[in-house]
């Protein structure tokens, strides 16, 4: 094995060719799976896309950095369920571009933190998060509540959306600025197309607390306040696991 590495070693083509064929091969099982995306990802009839202010503050939390630091999936561990919630579903995360699931949990996992807490315990923890818990060492971000959120471009951030397969109409992309402020702004007929494009159950308010303008805080709330409500595939899979465990 020696003498084939040193062979290896000292031939700078046959050195190439070994790494290419290497890498082939760890590429194809990557790529292999995705041929069968559409057999493997659950089929759920409520799943629902994000509107432009939650796509918007999906944006900051990338933009931000908070994907280093917590994931978005449960692992089917009993620990993490007891913790956390309802396993993740590959459905969940289908419009998501890219996805989010990470492995580092420097704070908690996110995938079920929607509802969890209030607007306001978020904006505090956003804040500064030493605030709602002591112990933390996340970073902070005060400054979202001071910077008005751009709008503008959030028609082609749907329509981008749209090229990879997630189902925005054109409507949603034309009105996608409007849709964005109507989101954080309750009572407004602005807010009234909101809930007509993207169903009843849209959470539309106030986010930040700041009435009058949409910050990139009131986004990046919204976001958060959406994260495992997408959805209720999974709650509805661990009551039919329980039903059937049951005695």
């Amino acid at each position: 094995m020696a003498e084939f590495h040193k062979k290896i070693e000292r031939s700078t083509i046959g050195f190439v060719l070994a790494i290419i064929g290497v890498s082939s091969i760890g590429g194809l099982f990557e790529i292999a799976p995705l041929f069968t995306i559409d057999d493997t990802v659950e089929k759920v009839a409520d799943m629902r896309v994000y509107t432009p202010l939650e796509l918007a503050g999906r944006n900051i939390y990338i933009r931000e950095g908070c994907y280093a630091c917590h994931s978005q999936m449960i692992r089917t561990l009993r620990d993490e369920v007891e913790r956390y919630g309802p396993y993740s579903l590959a459905a969940e995360s289908q419009y998501d571009h890219p996805m989010l699931w990470g492995s580092k949990r420097t704070g908690p996992d996110l995938a079920r933190v929607g509802g969890k807490y209030s607007d306001a315990w978020h904006v505090a923890h956003l804040v500064n998060p030493r605030d709602v818990v002591p112990e933390s060492n996340m970073p902070r971000y005060a400054f979202l509540e001071r910077k008005a959120l751009k709008v503008e471009d959030l028609g082609g951030h749907l329509a981008a959306m749209k090229a990879v397969g997630v189902p925005y109409d054109d409507a949603m992309i034309a009105n996608a600025p409007a849709d964005a402020q109507g989101q954080a702004m309750p009572g407004s007929l602005m807010a009234d197309q909101v809930a007509a494009r993207y169903g009843d159950a849209t959470n539309i308010r106030v986010f930040d607390g700041q009435r009058g303008v949409v910050t990139e805080m009131d986004a990046l709330v919204a976001y958060l306040q959406i994260l495992g409500k997408l959805t209720d595939a999974a709650h509805r899979q661990q009551q039919q696991q329980a039903a059937l465990e049951a005695p």
